[in-house]
C-alpha cells in the first residue's frame, strides 16, 4: 500500500478572503463578538483541516467569507486597539523600554535607533511608531495601509546568517498574532521562526536585545487546558528566551523575551498535554515538535 502523502502546513495566507469595504465604527459588544466568533471559526477550520475532512472545511470557510473574513476581522482589530479605546498594546513595549534603567532604558536623544518587525501590523501610527525609537518594518497578511507591506510570516525569507547584522531585527513584535494561528503545531513554529530574524548581539552591550515583544489574550494562559505560566515559560527558554518583562491585565498578558541564542536546545518536545481539568477551560496550546 502506497503512503500517504502528508499535508503541508497551511500558510496564514492560503484563505485570504477578498477585499470588503471599510465599516462604519463598531461598538466595543460588537468588535468583542466579532473578534471571539472569527478565532472560534478559524480554530474550527483548522481543525477539520488536520482531520482531513475538506467538506467540513469549506463549509467553515464560507462562514468565515460570509462574517467578512479577515478584512473585518482587521477593522474589529484596529477599533479595539484605538485610542479612543486604549487598546495600543505597544504603549506597554516604549514604557518598559522607555522608564527602564541603565542598559534596558533606550531615548530618543540616545541616538539608538532599534530596527522591530511588527507582525500582524493593523495602523503604521501606533505608540511604537510616534515613538521615534524604532526603524519599522510593519507586515500583515492583508494591509490596509501602503506602510504595511502585505506579507505571510510564515513565507516572509530568512536573512543569511551573515547578513543578519544588518538586515536583521532588534526585536520583533507579535502582538495577539500567536493566538490568531489555528494549529497549536503552526503557533509553536511561528515562535521558533521567530530566532531567524533577530540580529546578533554577541560582544556587544545588549540590555534586553534581541528580544520578542508577546502579546495573548490573557485567557490563554490563565484559563488553558494546555498552557499556563509554567508550561509558556518552559517552551520559549527551550528556544532560546528568557522572560524580561511581563504585564498582566484584565484581557491581555503582555512579554518581552531577551534572546540568548547558545541557550535554544532545539530538540526539546512539547506536545499537546491536558495540565488543568474543569469544564470552563479553553484549548489554546502550543506545540513544539
Amino acid at each position: 500500500m502506497a503512503a500517504k502523502k502528508q499535508r503541508r502546513p497551511q500558510l496564514l495566507s492560503s484563505t485570504r478572503p477578498r477585499n470588503i469595504k471599510p465599516t462604519l465604527s463598531l461598538s466595543s459588544r460588537t468588535t468583542r463578538s466579532l473578534i471571539r466568533s472569527h478565532h472560534t471559526l478559524r480554530k474550527q477550520f483548522s481543525a477539520a483541516l488536520a482531520k482531513g475532512d475538506t467538506s467540513e472545511a469549506q463549509a467553515i470557510q464560507a462562514k468565515i467569507d460570509a462574517s467578512g473574513g479577515l478584512p473585518k476581522y482587521q477593522e474589529a482589530s484596529k477599533q479595539g486597539q484605538s485610542a479612543q479605546r486604549g487598546g495600543d498594546t505597544s504603549k506597554i513595549l516604549t514604557e518598559w523600554l522607555t522608564m527602564g534603567e541603565g542598559e534596558d532604558k533606550i531615548s530618543v536623544e540616545s541616538g539608538k535607533r532599534l530596527r522591530m518587525l511588527e507582525v500582524g501590523a493593523l495602523r503604521p501610527d501606533n505608540a511604537c511608531s510616534r515613538s521615534g525609537l524604532f526603524d519599522m518594518e510593519r507586515i500583515d497578511l492583508h494591509s490596509q495601509h501602503p506602510d504595511i507591506k502585505q506579507q505571510d510570516f510564515i513565507e516572509r525569507p530568512t536573512c543569511a546568517a551573515g547578513d543578519l547584522d544588518q538586515e536583521g531585527f532588534d526585536i520583533v513584535s507579535l502582538s495577539l498574532v500567536v493566538n490568531f494561528v489555528g494549529d497549536p503545531v503552526e503557533r509553536g513554529e511561528m515562535l521558533r521562526r521567530v530566532a531567524s530574524f533577530l540580529r546578533p548581539y554577541s560582544g556587544r552591550k545588549v540590555g534586553l536585545f534581541p528580544g520578542l515583544f508577546l502579546v495573548l489574550p490573557a485567557p490563554c494562559v490563565a484559563n488553558s487546558r494546555y498552557l499556563d505560566e509554567e508550561r509558556l515559560n518552559a517552551i520559549m527558554e527551550s528556544l532560546g528566551y528568557k522572560r524580561a518583562k511581563r504585564k498582566l491585565s484584565a484581557k491581555l498578558v503582555y512579554y518581552l523575551w531577551k534572546y540568548e541564542a547558545g541557550k535554544a536546545e532545539r530538540s526539546k518536545v512539547f506536545k499537546k498535554e491536558e495540565i488543568r481539568s474543569g469544564k470552563s477551560r479553553n484549548n489554546f496550546a502550543i506545540v513544539l515538535r
